[in-house]
């Protein structure tokens, strides 16, 4: 359950703030150049191993995104043969990539991975889901009457949706799903810090 904090209600004002706020944070307008040259222009392409395993360890470092083999998330992205649908924009690749086969046999379920993933290829039509995102979102609908079930925030068709009827909502049509993006991670960071410890690890 969402720890109730009081946010500013999502606004073109507030969006914009963030979007602002966002070229000035130099670490991650950095890192998402690097990544931008590496997906659409270094390595477009998911048909070479070397290629998309270069591009796993490069989300998995930028984002800590706990794929602890890289190797193994990279040989289940080649066997998906998923240019043509990124390019489509096929929703359903993410819930593909997401479920990897692991060395053992046990499935392990990298969804906020897949999302970023797919969304480093094709960046507006596939928004990246990951905890920041997943707080606001609840913050929003616990605040207001913009309403969801928690568990369709999971499911990549419906959270697609989801942030699609928030933008409308809260009448923010002028931005894409990119810059709400940036807006809704950039707020649940300020609201929803993350702790640490010594024996724990940060997930997303």
């Amino acid at each position: 359950m969402v720890k109730k904090i009081e946010i500013e209600t999502p606004s073109k004002y507030e969006v914009e703030k963030y979007l602002n706020l966002w070229d000035y944070l130099e670490n991650y307008t950095l890192q998402e150049s690097a990544l931008e040259k590496l997906f659409m222009k270094t390595y477009p392409l998911n048909d070479d191993l070397d290629d998309v395993l270069i591009k796993v360890c490069a989300l998995n470092d930028f984002y800590g995104t706990n794929i602890f083999s890289p190797f193994t998330v990279a040989k289940h992205i080649i066997s998906l043969n998923i240019d043509k649908k990124i390019l489509e924009g096929d929703l359903w690749i993410v819930s593909e990539i997401a479920l990897v086969k692991m060395n053992g046999g046990k499935t392990k379920n990298f969804y906020s991975f897949a999302t970023k993933y797919c969304s480093h290829h094709n960046p507006k039509v596939y928004p990246i889901y990951d905890s920041y995102v997943d707080k606001m979102l609840k913050c929003c609908k616990v605040k207001n009457e913009f309403d969801f079930k928690n568990e369709d925030l999971k499911d990549y068709a419906k959270f697609k949706q989801i942030l699609i009827k928030f933008r409308e909502y809260y009448d923010l049509e002028p931005f894409d799903l990119k810059q709400i993006d940036k807006y809704l991670w950039q707020a649940g960071k300020e609201y929803f810090p993350k702790t640490y410890s010594k024996n724990k690890k940060s997930t997303i």
